[in-house]
């Protein structure tokens, strides 16, 4: 086994934040039952701002960013992993303060490993990423909650990103009519090509209104903004129909009655994917790969290996991304 690998690292200088690629030692990851070679990774918003320094996500530096990372199993002190079992880490602290998917090796508890379901690759895995499981867990929770495609149209906010992208994917297999919301004018194709039937301007949604309740508009709603928008949504969802949230970009107040929920009985689903339960993670992962597993993954992804981190980071920093930036780790 090599005893060096690369990682795209974050330092902490005087002038501010520097990031670059290093050869580091195994000896320098941290302890851990399991150790990973990764080879694929994803570039999420949240790694953007840990690679910036945001302290938010990360405290400690220098950092290998990467909230996401599939790969082979080296070494397994847990009876549940063998060498060369393939894996998937998402969520926990991951990427934050642990050492994350982009460098080429991980150590990790093995309470976060999940293994690779049989019908996904570790490619399709990492396209799919922190985003593809968040959507999917929004879609179970609306399902979970009684939605069907009958009962009409499903509203996804935030639908050039990666959550919303694949929420519409997803949603358009299971044959559902989406209304996609975006302020990306050259994201329309795109989400015509996932699935979406209507597209609509997201400042229409994000200008707060003082009533207590709108014209009922959708059977149900993925919401990755928050703030206005997601006021707005509670008040315009159909008679019984529920919100899945997961997103906060616009704003973490929500300014609203109880009218929606008493009387039309609406429901507000929050949806956390970072601390998941396994059982509910691996059954994610499961249909994921097989029921739901979508077969237009790469209409909505961009590849990049580790030497694209730089203008990549910037890229979505910027908001100048659509769908998901998969990261091939291994084979520079």
């Amino acid at each position: 086994m090599p005893q060096s690998f690369w990682a795209y690292r974050v330092e902490k200088t005087a002038e501010g934040f520097k990031r670059s690629l290093q050869t580091l030692d195994l000896d320098s990851l941290p302890p851990g039952q399991v150790l990973i070679e990764v080879n694929y990774s994803s570039l999420n918003y949240k790694d953007a701002l840990s690679a910036s320094g945001h302290r938010g996500v990360s405290k400690n530096f220098p950092h290998t960013p990467g909230i996401d990372a599939a790969g082979v199993v080296r070494a397994s002190d847990d009876e549940r992993f063998k060498i060369g079992d393939e894996v998937i880490v998402t969520s926990y602290d991951l990427g934050m303060d642990t050492p994350g998917g982009f460098g080429q090796m991980i150590r990790v508890p093995a309470d976060w490993v999940v293994p690779l379901p049989s019908g996904l690759s570790l490619r399709e895995a990492m396209i799919l990423g922190t985003a593809g499981f968040t959507a999917a867990l929004c879609v179970d929770a609306l399902l979970v909650n009684g939605l069907e495609p009958k009962q009409g149209p499903v509203l996804v906010t935030g639908a050039s990103g990666g959550v919303g992208s694949l929420a519409i994917a997803l949603l358009s297999k299971l044959g559902f009519e989406v209304a996609a919301s975006t302020g990306t004018v050259k994201a329309h194709q795109l989400l015509r090509t996932l699935g979406a039937k209507e597209i609509i301007d997201r400042h229409e949604l994000a200008i707060p209104s003082p009533k207590p309740m709108l014209s009922a508009r959708w059977a149900a709603a993925i919401d990755t903004v928050g703030g206005s928008t997601l006021d707005n949504i509670v008040k315009s969802l159909s008679y019984g129909a529920s919100v899945a949230a997961c997103g906060l970009v616009g704003g973490v107040e929500l300014t609203l009655t109880v009218y929606p929920f008493i009387l039309r009985g609406v429901r507000l689903l929050g949806i956390d994917s970072a601390e998941c339960s396994m059982s509910k993670r691996q059954e994610i992962w499961r249909k994921l790969a097989d029921p739901w597993k979508l077969d237009n993954l790469n209409e909505l992804t961009t590849e990049i290996n580790l030497e694209g981190l730089d203008t990549a980071i910037d890229d979505i920093l910027q908001g100048k991304t659509l769908g998901r930036t998969l990261l091939k780790v291994s084979g520079r």
